[in-house]
């Protein structure tokens, strides 16, 4: 019987041998990320009585989730966190102007195939985007990776996602995704290692990949993965990676899945999740209509180089609906540089939104706040109940092209129905 990627990937981080789903090992991971909540992990190790690090190299840090800083107590958690960097040198410190952690990590070369990587956000899982088993943890247990080096950690089952294409125009990997959380539920995938296959997955880009391995994670999955291939090395080398250091790990082919799941995608419509769950998902016709307030552009799910330019081609010579806010953060600096060199800012711009600096934003309740009553259509991937402001008021998830489709409108619209320039 042939070994899952999971379980290959517990094998290399823990140096055991023969591991099965349901096993526990000591697991050594090769990096352990933290965000804004760094100074927890800080406040945890000073009351340890400030012990060695383990490998401060695994160490990395990202000021994301509130930046720059909106009061005096975050600028002093910052502050800490930047105090603590230069005490320990921690190489890898990434401050407010960085923008989202997971893609900040990606785009410096972090994160490669068959790493194990920890971090204090359940997103952790996009780093499987890469050939890697990322997963999100708490405070304490990467203040005791810092000093242990190790993480006790439970094998998962593994599932497999297949997904036949192409998908059909104005149709994108995030459609793709909600269909599947609304197909198997917010806990559909728990603790499973999410494995996505088929002709059309090798066929996505890096950035398409973290977008499924990214939302997996609301199905509940404790990884999410897209087996590397020439596309990853392509992704790898352009963002520095020595491709000598790295050693790909995948499912061999006579791997036993707990469960296995086809989506046919070919003719699905755009996908909506609904207020207040993620999986909470119907197509789009279904809400078509519905008046937004707000529209958001942002989050590690979509705010990537070509979601900023996916949402320009229908944002390209219109101006937003009136009454509407459109804000758009990107996931990175280098994102926005790259966009704003290319024209897309501009083009945003020219339309009517409002462009923040690189980092979580409103996803993580930074800014673009709603009041009662109040209809925000976001990209990013989470849509509870006062997560974005006022508890009364209510946040629709979509693709960024039914995103800057529904801010010309002004109401939820398909963006199969909006004329795009050539």
């Amino acid at each position: 019987m042939g070994k899952t990627f999971a379980v290959k990937a517990l094998e290399r981080a823990s140096g055991e041998t023969g591991l099965a789903p349901g096993q526990i090992v000591d697991a050594y991971p090769d990096l352990y990320m933290s965000h804004t909540a760094t100074w927890r992990c800080i406040k945890t190790w000073e009351r340890m009585g400030e012990p060695e690090l383990f490998d401060k190299d695994r160490i990395a840090m990202v000021m994301d989730h509130i930046s720059p800083a909106q009061t005096a107590k975050i600028a002093g958690d910052h502050r800490l966190s930047r105090a603590f960097r230069d005490k320990m040198g921690i190489k890898n410190f990434f401050d407010v102007n960085a923008g989202i952690a997971h893609v900040v990590l990606m785009e410096n070369g972090l994160v490669k195939p068959g790493n194990l990587i920890i971090g204090t956000d359940s997103h952790s899982t996009i780093y499987g985007a890469l050939g890697a088993l990322g997963t999100g943890v708490g405070f304490s247990e990467i203040t005791a990776a810092w000093v242990t080096g190790k993480l006790w950690m439970r094998v998962p089952e593994s599932m497999k996602i297949v997904v036949k294409g192409p998908l059909p125009d104005g149709v994108y990997p995030k459609d793709v995704m909600l269909k599947l959380i609304g197909d198997i539920s917010a806990d559909g995938a728990t603790y499973y290692s999410v494995e996505f296959h088929g002709d059309w997955v090798e066929s996505l880009s890096t950035s398409e990949r973290m977008t499924l391995c990214n939302l997996a994670m609301e199905a509940g999955a404790k990884n999410a993965v897209v087996p590397p291939d020439a596309e990853t090395m392509r992704y790898l080398a352009e963002h520095g990676v020595d491709l000598d250091t790295v050693q790909p790990l995948a499912s061999d082919p006579d791997a036993v899945f707990e469960k296995t799941i086809e989506l046919d995608a070919t003719e699905l419509e755009p996908q909506i999740a609904i207020p207040h769950n993620v999986d909470d998902v119907v197509g789009i016709s279904g809400v078509a209509g519905t008046k937004v307030d707000q529209v958001f552009i942002g989050s590690c799910a979509n705010a990537k180089y070509d979601d900023l330019a996916i949402a320009a081609r229908y944002l390209k010579g219109n101006r937003i609906a009136p009454g509407v806010r459109l804000v758009v953060t990107p996931a990175s600096a280098d994102i926005m540089a790259k966009a704003a060199a290319d024209g897309i800012i501009t083009t945003l711009i020219e339309s009517g939104a409002l462009i923040t600096n690189p980092g979580c934003g409103a996803c993580a309740g930074s800014g673009g706040a709603m009041a009662d009553g109040e209809v925000t259509l976001s990209t990013a991937n989470r849509n509870f109940r006062g997560r974005m402001g006022s508890y009364e008021s209510s946040i629709y998830l979509s693709s960024p092209a039914v995103a800057a489709a529904s801010a010309v409108t002004g109401v939820i619209t398909d963006p199969r129905h909006v004329a795009v320039p050539a």
